[in-house]
């Protein structure tokens, strides 16, 4: 199963970012890639600052129609987690590893009942990229994957090769994971209000922002994150110099009336800072806010 020269991956949840990545690993040789879906698609499409791309990989719609794979990809909402592992028995071989791209800072507590934790690669994602419709994706700009510097690391970094998106390796992933929290806990304000990242120009929102990342800070800190103070106005600086419109998941999961990510966004501030007596009463209250 496993090789370079034939390398299979299941993607499970083609959202934004399964949808995204399965397009540019499907549109290179010596990848075969099959995509695990509720309904079925009869293409995906991608347009992305190099052109479109359009590819028609196998959709899978019932976790028995699978077969073991190299590496299973998950990513679906963190929410789906059991859902996403409906899959796993029927996809998982000998040597298959899993890589969890969700948001948050427990990727691997999320599925270690699930998959041999020793096999599971967490990854910090940072693609900006909408769905425009089934099976189509925008993405606005050149985005990369963050992972830890070990052999599965490496073993996905070579995954990407030539597919256009770039793969960084790290050896303190649990502080990239907690700076790329800190940029999703200040992207709830959107959630909560309804409108797009220009909202954040406005000097009471950016200010409300702050404190939501101070607080991110705080928490991630004391879990043993490295994180320095300037991390505030990077995170407010990245919102007001980006484009107005732009919408990220959980705002646009809360405009179509679905579920939504407030817990691994803001909800896991607020209880690592409980373990740690350390309050987060801004998050605590934009979970409340987001879960009327």
């Amino acid at each position: 199963m496993s090789g370079q020269t034939n390398t299979h991956i299941a993607i499970v949840g083609p959202g934004a970012i399964g949808g995204t990545l399965a397009v540019r690993l499907a549109s290179i040789a010596n990848r075969t890639v099959v995509v695990c879906a509720r309904t079925a698609i009869a293409q995906l499409i991608l347009d992305a600052p190099e052109g479109q791309k359009t590819v028609t990989p196998k959709i899978l719609t019932a976790p028995d129609q699978a077969q073991p794979v190299d590496w299973i990809l998950v990513a679906t909402k963190a929410y789906d987690a059991t859902a996403a592992a409906g899959w796993f028995q029927f996809l998982t071989g000998p040597h298959t590893r899993l890589a969890v791209l969700q948001n948050g800072v427990e990727h691997i507590e999320r599925f270690s009942a699930y998959f041999p934790p020793a096999k599971i690669m967490p990854v910090v994602v940072d693609l900006p990229v909408e769905r425009v419709g089934p099976g189509h994706f925008h993405q606005r700009r050149a985005g990369h994957l963050t992972v830890p510097a070990d052999a599965n690391g490496e073993a996905f970094r070579q995954l990407f090769l030539n597919t256009g998106m770039e793969v960084r390796l790290t050896s303190d992933f649990r502080s990239a994971a907690w700076h790329k929290l800190a940029i999703n806990c200040a992207g709830a304000v959107s959630a909560v209000v309804l409108k797009p990242a220009g909202i954040s120009r406005q000097p009471a929102v950016a200010d409300l922002m702050r404190a939501l990342v101070r607080e991110c800070i705080a928490v991630g800190r004391a879990e043993g994150a490295v994180l320095d103070d300037s991390l505030v106005e990077s995170v407010i600086t990245r919102y007001q110099s980006g484009p107005a419109d732009a919408v990220n998941s959980m705002h646009a999961d809360h405009l179509a009336g679905r579920p939504m990510e407030a817990d691994v966004r803001n909800g896991v501030i607020v209880r690592l800072g409980k373990k740690h007596n350390i309050p987060a009463p801004i998050n605590e209250a934009i979970v409340a806010l987001l879960n009327c």
